[in-house]
């Protein structure tokens, strides 16, 4: 009996990342089984930590103690405003792998080149630790991390908002995507300023981008997260009660994807 392997693909989404959890949790309790993960910016977080076999349960809680004082810090740079250094700290004392090749579901961080825009897609090997931070590091916020390369990497959403591509390469046969930013924002409202414009229009931006990334998934999970916006920590169970019902929504389409396979080479041998 053979099933087609699984992969999942995180999108980012800062603080809405946490919906991730919640599609995770579901996963978890309709026995779906993950072969493979791909995560950009907040999915890279989410995705390196159940790559390294936590639970939903074991991530949510230690996703409690997050808050932006404990997972930044100013960088006395010119080339961002702040560092996510506190946020490596982090990862290496909740997360029980540092090290990608040492990880027991394969996984894949997205980030970018920022001199070339190229899609850099960190796995296999190395610094599971930097490849997060790389992936999460939003320009003009947080300063580029340089790798052994000399490439300046930057957060991969500028590229791979959803990284579907990522996970395909890994060796997903089937993959469900999980996107939290084309839910939209309509907390927004109609902007009145330069600034409001600017960020409403980048969002607009990421969206569509976001959106393009979809043909390559069989699934595509959407929590309906547009009243929320991406900085709110604090409405971590909300995050997560979207992200569960996204998922409820779909577990039906996806187990007939992830199942049907193995249930029709049964039938064939009887």
């Amino acid at each position: 009996m053979r099933r087609k392997k699984l992969g999942l693909a995180l999108s980012g989404g800062a603080a809405r990342g946490f919906a991730h959890l919640g599609v995770l949790k579901v996963f978890a309790e309709h026995n779906i089984p993950i072969d493979f993960i791909a995560g950009t910016s907040a999915g890279s977080f989410a995705g390196a930590a159940a790559a390294c076999g936590l639970s939903s349960e074991e991530i949510i809680r230690f996703g409690r103690k997050i808050g932006w004082l404990n997972m930044t810090g100013f960088s006395f740079s010119p080339k961002g405003l702040l560092t996510n250094a506190p946020m490596g700290n982090f990862i290496k004392q909740n997360f029980p792998f540092r090290k990608f090749e040492d990880l027991p579901i394969p996984f894949a961080a997205v980030a970018c080149d920022l001199e070339t825009g190229e899609e850099i897609i960190l796995r296999d090997k190395g610094d599971l630790v930097f490849a997060v931070r790389a992936s999460c590091a939003l320009p003009g916020v947080f300063i580029p991390l340089e790798d052994e390369n000399s490439r300046k990497l930057i957060d991969g959403g500028v590229v791979a908002p959803v990284p579907t591509r990522a996970v395909k390469k890994l060796g997903a046969e089937i993959i469900i995507a999980v996107d939290v930013i084309s839910a939209g924002a309509t907390y927004w409202g109609t902007p009145s300023t330069l600034l409001g414009v600017f960020f409403q229009s980048a969002m607009m931006l990421l969206r569509t981008a976001a959106k393009h990334q979809h043909y390559r998934a069989d699934v595509v999970i959407i929590p309906q997260i547009a009243h929320l916006r991406q900085d709110e920590i604090g409405k971590m169970d909300e995050f997560i009660r979207a992200g569960e019902e996204a998922a409820l929504a779909k577990i039906d389409e996806i187990k007939k994807l992830v199942f049907s396979e193995q249930f029709e080479t049964t039938d064939r041998r009887r």
